[in-house]
């Protein structure tokens, strides 16, 4: 039964995606959408209506409404994490979704603001921070920690106690060994494998297991 209204921040193929997750695998009601105003090119979507995130609050109301942020990996997750610290600051709680198709072990910590889709196994003692999106086929092995703000793609493989820094990009059909360190700000390509711990705002190159010679922040063009 469907009780707690919500607001899809995004206007791209994962509003879409959250749309359908959110419609039919939750308690949630989608009531309506929101784009920053310089990038809203729609005023109805799907039948309900998409308003300029600047003003969200003069038509959904923080106190009847929570908020979903579906944007992927844009600056490494941080237009994700910028645009949900707003809408906090405006008043909104943060709704997360957990297929029911997913196995998350009874004992694993999840934070707020996250989306895990179908077909990922996390196992026990797993700790999972804030604003983490799992897509779908991972798994997750035991008494790892996944940090805030991290996009793991599909088919990815972390094994045990490995320890993913914030800001971080798992591509791919990538695998973590166990034991592992992956520091802040790493995009790590598709299909590579770490076998030893990474450093700060490292770039792995997908199908040569080594990370290019330049900071992930500065190919992103990213100030911190």
């Amino acid at each position: 039964m469907m009780n707690k209204n919500l607001v899809i921040v995004g206007d791209t193929a994962f509003s879409e995606i959250a749309f359908e997750y959110f419609s039919h695998d939750s308690d949630y009601k989608v009531c309506g959408f929101s784009v920053e105003k310089e990038f809203r090119s729609e005023s109805i979507k799907f039948g309900l209506p998409c308003v300029d995130f600047e003003n969200i609050e003069e038509h959904f109301s923080p106190e009847t409404h929570e908020v979903f942020v579906a944007t992927t990996y844009t600056e490494l997750n941080r237009l994700r994490k910028r645009l949900s610290d707003s809408a906090k600051t405006k008043g909104y709680k943060l709704a997360s979704y957990i297929s029911s198709k997913a196995f998350v072990w009874s004992n694993v910590v999840i934070g707020e603001h996250c989306f895990i889709f179908e077909d990922n196994t996390i196992q026990p003692f797993v700790e999972v921070g804030n604003n983490v999106i799992f897509w779908s086929g991972n798994h997750i092995g035991h008494h790892s920690t996944i940090q805030d703000n991290c996009f793991i793609s599909s088919h990815v493989v972390i094994s045990g106690y490995v320890d993913v820094g914030p800001y971080s990009f798992l591509g791919v059909n990538c695998t973590i060994s166990n034991n592992v360190r992956i520091e802040k700000n790493n995009w790590i390509g598709p299909d590579v494998t770490i076998m030893k711990d990474t450093q700060k705002n490292d770039f792995w190159r997908p199908h040569k297991n080594e990370a290019y010679k330049v900071n992930s922040l500065e190919f992103f063009g990213i100030q911190e």
